[in-house]
């Protein structure tokens, strides 16, 4: 395998506040059960009026009231900065988007969220998907489209040995620093690889992977190469005999039309993927590279 460069993944150390979270500190006075990073943990912290102090850090509840309901503020610890995880760049708008007091975010890219919230969370899609993928321990896996990392994450915590997880966007690499469900990025054995799975994918050996799962973006025009015959040929080159290709598509009536869903289908069966058969729950395909 060539040499690839990794990215370097800098986790902000922060204090995270919600519409939900600043509704529930303005009604509480004194001591009171909160969460100042989107519900992984759970603290007591006193209540007083206007402002709570965490740490040293005095923090006044006005200064930290988001914007709109579904947005993110942080409190840097490190040196006190207070703004929402928004992110204006080249026309495009990227923002951590809240799902809950304590449920994982997702992020949101010109008004389309990158993970299912109706009727699930993000954290557990992303879980439903290693599991549709067979992820164990032992496994060496390619994760092609990053995102906010936690695909990459519940494959480590599935006990896989090596995850490939590949991001072509600094701004969401930026977004995923920002949010603390995504910090589990920072593991050893979760390589980050800025650049296009197009062109990365070429990097690897052939048999490298033990499973792969893609999780593009929406199929469109501009994505449509990551739904293409070509690219899909390369996953099967990578994978190893026996291996398991995990391809998310989203519901047929819902994010795009049946013959798209059923495309994908019949070009991984000519990339040479057997048995290629849909997943309803899992809301994708799961394929096999024979053995032969």
């Amino acid at each position: 395998m060539k040499n690839m460069e990794e990215c370097m993944f800098k986790p902000v150390k922060a204090y995270w506040f919600t519409k939900p979270l600043i509704d529930l500190l303005w009604r509480s006075r004194g001591i009171v059960e909160a969460t100042f990073d989107l519900g992984l943990t759970w603290d007591e912290i006193r209540v007083y009026d206007g402002f709570l102090i965490i740490n040293g850090h005095k923090i006044y509840l006005e200064e930290v009231t988001p914007s709109e309901p579904d947005r993110v503020v942080v409190y840097r610890r490190d040196n006190g900065e207070i703004y929402e995880v928004v992110r204006r760049d080249d026309g495009n708008y990227y923002k951590l988007k809240t799902t809950g007091i304590d449920k994982a975010p997702t992020v949101e890219i010109n008004g389309i969220h990158m993970h299912r919230i109706i009727g699930i969370d993000p954290w557990s899609d992303s879980r439903i998907k290693t599991r549709t993928a067979k992820v164990r321990r032992g496994d060496r896996v390619l994760d092609t489209c990053m995102g906010l990392g936690y695909t990459a994450i519940h494959s480590y915590l599935r006990g896989a040995r090596t995850i490939y997880t590949v991001e072509i966007d600094p701004n969401i690499i930026w977004v995923a620093e920002h949010n603390p469900w995504s910090h589990g990025l920072s593991n050893n054995g979760i390589k980050i690889i800025r650049g296009n799975i197009i062109d990365v994918i070429q990097y690897f050996d052939e048999n490298y992977f033990d499973k792969i799962i893609h999780d593009p973006p929406r199929f469109s025009t501009r994505t449509g190469d990551l739904y293409g015959l070509n690219l899909y040929k390369e996953f099967y080159r990578v994978l190893k005999p026996g291996g398991i290709f995990y391809h998310y598509t989203g519901e047929p009536r819902r994010h795009g039309s049946p013959s798209i869903v059923k495309g994908i289908g019949e070009r991984l069966r000519l990339a040479g993927f057997h048995p290629v058969v849909y997943r309803v729950k899992a809301q994708g395909y799961i394929a096999y590279k024979p053995v032969y």
